[in-house]
């Protein structure tokens, strides 16, 4: 099991980034509202992770707390959630916001989540709720307002940061229709990748 990684973050391509570790470069997928404290390219970074394994594939998904890892994997116990709805979950909203959520029973506010429904949502709040009272008090969230974004800063991309955010909004499970009208609604000149992903995001909640 890989459980932590440190090293060189050579590239933020969201929801994914490639991080070298002595020489290795390890492909990680992680919530946005964990991607968007990480640091510039080119700089240290030290990640939680959980190792997926499955017929067809092997990833690695990443947080930057371990209580952020530990919800996540609370998340695909559950009954119909697997690791990229997961992702999805905690992309549109913190660790923080989710457990609220489920503390009060407040499955509208889920079901907003592309690939939540009705029912998953209520199963959700149902399964969850003894399990994640021991979460609220100690809980790191790095999703804020004031969050500072680092910029997209590597020139060789030729996309365009509505570009990537849109690939980004879907890979997290978003329809391209319903994608394309949330960064529509919020861009704006000079914005940059995970500022439109997290406006986007918050405006579809």
């Amino acid at each position: 099991m890989i459980g932590r990684l440190k090293g060189l973050l050579v590239e933020k391509q969201p929801p994914e980034i490639l991080l070298e570790v002595s020489g290795v470069g390890y492909e990680v997928q992680m919530p946005m509202t964990c991607f968007y404290e990480l640091p510039q390219t080119g700089n240290e970074a030290t990640i939680y992770t959980h190792f997926v394994v499955r017929e067809d594939a092997q990833l690695l998904f990443g947080f930057n707390h371990k209580t952020e890892r530990a919800l996540f994997r609370e998340l695909i116990k559950a009954n119909g959630v697997g690791p990229k709805l997961a992702l999805a979950i905690l992309s549109g909203m913190s660790a923080e916001q989710f457990v609220h959520c489920v503390n009060q029973g407040d499955a509208s506010t889920l079901v907003k989540i592309p690939g939540v429904g009705k029912k998953t949502a209520e199963r959700l709040v149902l399964e969850m709720k003894d399990k994640l009272k021991n979460f609220g008090h100690d809980l790191l969230t790095p999703f804020s307002d004031s969050a500072v974004l680092a910029p997209q800063e590597d020139p060789t991309v030729a996309n365009t940061p509505e570009d990537d955010a849109l690939a980004a909004l879907l890979a997290l499970g978003y329809k391209p229709a319903q994608a394309q009208k949330a960064l529509k609604a919020v861009s704006k000149p000079g914005m940059d990748t995970e500022g439109l992903i997290k406006e986007a995001l918050r405006s579809m909640m």
